[in-house]
């Protein structure tokens, strides 16, 4: 089979050319004159994927709102052996959920977390996006190669932080 866009013979089945990268997955079907090629695209993360720090708002909302609703209990529970002491425990609860608010806000990144990234094995970063889907391969490019070899044991030697100052001793 030969590549439509630069007539490049491809020895194998291959899903992309290799001189000029054309995707060429489906195209025997489709020269042979079958349905067109269904391009399947990378998984796309679904709309409902949070960002971290909109993840840290809402765990900390409901933490939130946990000690909101602790807050009659131990209102009660306070009431009942008279003492202030157990009414403490909401209000701690509902700081460090405040504290966790502004953590999340302040610090956390605002950008979705790849799905790619979720894999075991993958990195945690969530600064990694998936590429986007294209029918072929970037072009090849050309790295020039030097026209000789360079000798390495001729290459001269950087000189020593010690040699001016030895210099400056011959001086006096």
């Amino acid at each position: 089979m030969y590549c439509p866009n630069c007539g490049q013979q491809q020895i194998s089945e291959m899903r992309f050319c290799s001189r000029c990268g054309l995707a060429l997955s489906g195209l025997a079907e489709w020269l042979s004159g079958g349905p067109l090629p269904v391009l399947r695209r990378e998984e796309a993360p679904s709309p409902a994927a949070m960002s971290p720090r909109r993840k840290g708002m809402r765990r900390a909302g409901k933490l939130m709102f946990f000690s909101a609703a602790l807050f009659p209990v131990f209102l009660l529970f306070s009431a009942a052996i008279e003492e202030p002491g157990p009414i403490l425990v909401p209000f701690m609860l509902f700081f460090v959920s405040l504290a966790m608010m502004l953590y999340a806000r302040i610090f956390s990144d605002p950008t979705p977390v790849s799905h790619i990234a979720n894999h075991i094995g993958a990195p945690q970063a969530s600064t990694l996006r998936p590429a986007p889907a294209r029918a072929s391969l970037p072009p090849g490019g050309h790295i020039p190669m030097p026209s000789r070899h360079v000798r390495t044991n001729e290459l001269a030697q950087p000189p020593s932080v010690t040699e001016n100052t030895t210099r400056l001793l011959d001086d006096e």
